[in-house]
């Protein structure tokens, strides 16, 4: 069957971009290291020139450097036509990954508006406006509880300003009679030192010695105290 029919070619995957651009960097390395060696070759002939008396010898050096400098130019030419590929190469590439961020964004997006718009569906802009206003409604019901604890017990309603204002100026008159700014009423109580006024001696310690003269007169208890005589006798 298979010489009847043949064999079925397998087709070799085109070579991509990034391929494609690795082989002709690898062909131009190969031909600047041509160059390079031309160059020196060339360097050596220069020398020889400089050396040799112009006759048939300075002729023949003449020659092989020309035909080196010709196959110089000719890799050069080469070296550019390559650099020139690989650089519409780097084009189509830059151009490819573009086109491909740009897939990607979109199908990005194309998710995120998918999820959005399900997102959307669960929220009503009016069940946010009603929340909104009775969060307003509390937030003044919760105000006015506010102002309604914080009320002053037994301050009369009817009292003048005039009065109060009045008031204040006294109180700002004797703050500055008094020189220190408050009143005498504000002011903490002081107590006199009487002691220091009075010079009187401080109190003595433990007990102080009786005259010889007032022993025989009256004699103590066991407690410190006068002792109460005894009632005399009489047969």
């Amino acid at each position: 069957m298979k010489r009847v029919f043949g064999i079925k070619k397998e087709t070799q995957p085109a070579p991509s971009v990034q391929d494609a651009s690795d082989r002709i960097n690898k062909r131009g390395e190969s031909v600047e290291e041509k160059i390079k060696k031309l160059d020196a070759e060339l360097a050596r002939y220069k020398e020889q020139l400089k050396k040799t008396r112009p006759g048939p010898a300075q002729e023949a050096v003449k020659a092989r450097a020309m035909r080196v400098l010709k196959q110089k130019r000719m890799y050069e030419g080469q070296r550019d036509m390559l650099y020139n590929q690989t650089y519409n190469l780097d084009q189509v590439s830059f151009a490819a990954e573009g086109i491909k961020d740009a897939q990607q964004t979109m199908a990005a997006m194309k998710s995120a508006n998918k999820e959005l718009k399900g997102m959307m569906k669960t929220v009503n802009i009016q069940d946010v406006d009603n929340l909104q206003d009775e969060m307003t409604d509390l937030m003044d019901v919760s105000n006015e509880i506010q102002e309604t604890l914080g009320r002053s017990y037994g301050v009369p309603d009817d009292v003048d300003e005039e009065e109060l204002m009045g008031e204040l100026d006294a109180l700002e008159a004797d703050m500055e009679f008094e020189g220190e700014g408050v009143p005498s009423y504000l002011q903490p109580d002081k107590e006199p030192d009487l002691d220091s006024e009075l010079n009187l001696p401080s109190a003595p310690m433990g007990h102080a010695p009786m005259p010889a003269g007032r022993a025989n007169i009256q004699a103590e208890d066991e407690l410190g105290l006068p002792a109460v005589p005894r009632a005399s006798l009489r047969g």
